[in-house]
């Protein structure tokens, strides 16, 4: 499991980099690029971005429906 986090940090590094140097969003600055890297899974797949809404927009319905006080 130590290795997956691993490996998911070296890739945001990658992707910070290359989006900062080469990428589409160049012009901006690193913490712009350094976000996005964050969510690089989301921006390479957007399916994945459609599903992680659904999961969020799910959570949300489910906690005003239980947890909501009357």
């Amino acid at each position: 499991m130590k290795a997956l986090v691993w490996i998911y940090v070296a890739l945001i590094l990658v992707f910070t980099l290359y989006g900062g140097l080469w990428g589409d969003m160049a012009h901006q600055g690193f913490a712009y690029n350094f976000g996005r890297a964050l969510f690089w899974p989301v921006i390479l797949f957007p399916s994945i971005g459609k599903a992680i809404g659904a999961v969020v927009l799910l959570a949300v319905i489910g906690w005003l429906t239980f947890f909501r006080k009357a």
